[in-house]
Formats: structure tokens, C-alpha cells, sequence
């Protein structure tokens, strides 16, 4: 079935994640486009003063604490939506958070918990938007990373959690569109490092201040590639140069992409010591704001 998806300007959309980084960018975007928004996030306070700058502005839009670990608060949220606008036309399955460490170092208590937000999370959104993406048609956008096929160290249960995401969309894509033949799209999305506030959010076991290798992409980018799949029905999408570079070698020059790897994990901390170790895995952080550290955005 061929899969016909709305304009942004028509659609209303749901965003996980939305208070800061990719998510906020997004609803961003997508609010100067026309779309009515439903923006969830744990940081009640932070995700409360942008929907208030956004409907202060004319934009209609809603704000929902969510963790998306739970699967009845996400559900609360695909009922508030519907609630309030009637409908769901996108769902993007954005909340998410890195882990720095080797593998031996990282507590298995963190390591579920990060396997809860980022993986179980993504399986919370997408079975909360399906049933009412189903009624209408619509499309289920999931956040994944170039480390879904691609793979760093340092950031190894992070890159485990992202390879389950592309494991579960792509199983999940056959399932809605080949076998249950749904108007439904179900994409990957899956950007370079990005300048957001990726490293200040993450847990680190490093003792110096966590930080991405260049070269990062704006979160705009990323942000335009995840409209663009809430209109046109696509599979996946590689977000920036190195995206496409890094999982190319990862498949098919897996000893080269090994030593290349290899050398980025000096490209992985900054000089300083780690200035808040425990990140947002546990609780909120409560930071706005769509860029990183390179743009002034520090840990809050």
C-alpha cells in the first residue's frame, strides 16, 4: 500500500524528548511550519516555559512530563494528544541518552536504566502512536544514530542501545507496511554527532568532561530530515556526511573502520574533569536550549 502522508503545516505531532537538542529543534521547525505539537520530555519546567514561548507566538502546542522508560506515561501522552487535537499524524520517538565509559566500568544499574530510555522507550513510543496512526495514516519516526550500524568506544552500551533500535524499526516497518499493509511509514533516522547537549546530559565514567568528535552537524539538520520523512514515506536516513562515510566502512571495511574507531576515543573527552558525572540518566536536567557546549549551551 502506498503510504500518503500530510503536509507539516497540517499535521499534528508528537515529539518525545522535545525539551532540549534534536527534539527541541524539531518542534521548532515544525511549529514555524504550522503543525500543531505535543511535546513530551521529563523536564516538566523547561518543556513548560517552551510551550508557552511557542503558543505566546501563535503556535498551538501542548506539554506532557514524560519518562519515556514507563510505558503508561507514554501512553498518557498518545491520550492527551488525541485528546486535545483529535488525532496523531507523526509520532518521532526522540528522547535518548549517551553513556561514556568502557564497558567493564559501567554499572549494570546504569546500563538498564540507559537500555529503558533509549530502547524501551522507543518500543513505548511506537506501540502508544500505532493504533492511531493506523486509524488515519501517519507516519512512526524513530532516532537512531550512525552508531545504529557504525560503532565507537567509550560509548559502547550507547551504541548497544542504538543497534536495538534499528533491530526493532526495521522488524517493526515489515510488520506495519509488507505484512499488516497499513498506511503507515516507519523511518530510522540516523544523524552524525550533532552539537546539542549530548555529552552534558550523559552519564560519564570518564574523569574528564565528556564532549562529541567534530565534525557535528546542526541540530536543524537533523531536524529537516525528520519533517521531510513526517512527509514523504522513507526508510531510513543517514543525517550528514560522516553518516553515510562511517556506516559505509562499518559494513563493508569492518578491520579499517576498527582502527578508525579506535582513534576516535581520544576525540571523546575534553581536557577538563568531568563536571557532572551522573548526566540526566537518573533524573531531569532540566537544560534548555538546542545547541552544546560549542555554542555556549554548559551543564545546567
Amino acid at each position: 500500500m502506498a503510504v500518503k502522508l500530510k503536509k507539516v503545516s497540517e499535521q499534528v505531532i508528537v515529539i518525545t524528548g522535545a525539551s532540549s537538542g534534536i527534539g527541541l529543534a524539531t518542534a521548532e521547525a515544525a511549529a514555524a511550519k504550522g503543525a500543531k505539537l505535543v511535546l513530551a520530555a521529563r523536564s516538566d519546567g523547561t518543556l513548560t516555559e517552551i510551550v508557552n514561548r511557542l503558543t505566546a507566538t501563535g503556535h498551538e502546542a501542548i506539554a506532557l512530563g514524560c519518562d519515556v522508560a514507563n510505558r503508561e506515561q507514554v501512553e498518557r501522552v498518545a491520550r492527551a494528544a488525541v485528546e486535545r487535537f483529535g488525532r496523531i499524524d507523526t509520532w518521532v520517538n526522540n528522547a535518548g541518552l549517551g553513556m561514556y565509559g568502557r564497558l567493564d566500568e559501567c554499572s549494570e544499574a546504569d546500563c538498564r536504566r540507559l537500555f529503558d530510555i533509549n530502547f524501551w522507550g522507543v518500543v513505548n513510543g511506537s506501540l502508544a502512536a500505532l493504533p492511531h496512526l493506523k486509524k488515519q495514516g501517519g507516519a512512526l519516526i524513530n532516532v537512531g544514530s550512525e552508531v545504529s550500524e557504525a560503532y565507537v568506544p567509550l560509548l559502547g552500551m550507547y551504541v548497544a542501545t542504538k543497534h536495538a533500535v534499528k533491530g526493532f524499526t526495521d522488524a517493526l516497518r515489515v510488520e506495519v507496511e509488507e505484512l499488516d499493509k497499513a498506511p503507515v511509514s516507519v523511518t530510522l533516522i540516523q544523524p552524525t554527532a550533532v552539537d546539542t547537549p549530548f555529552p552534558q546530559h550523559a552519564r560519564n565514567y570518564m574523569p574528564q568532561e565528556a564532549k562529541l568528535p567534530p565534525p557535528m552537524i546542526e541540530p536543524a539538520k537533523v531536524a529537516a530530515a525528520i519533517l521531510d520523512a513526517a512527509q514523504k514515506p522513507t526508510k531510513a536516513k543517514r543525517v550528514g556526511s560522516m553518516a553515510k562515510v562511517n556506516t559505509t566502512i562499518a559494513t563493508l571495511i569492518p578491520g579499517l573502520a576498527d582502527k578508525m574507531t579506535a582513534k576516535q576515543a581520544e576525540k571523546l573527552h575534553a581536557d577538563g574533569p568531568a563536571r557532572n558525572p551522573q548526566g540526566a540518566l537518573h533524573r531531569s536536567s532540566e537544560a534548555a536550549g538546542v545547541a552544546g557546549v560549542t555554542h555556549g549551551v554548559g551543564p545546567k
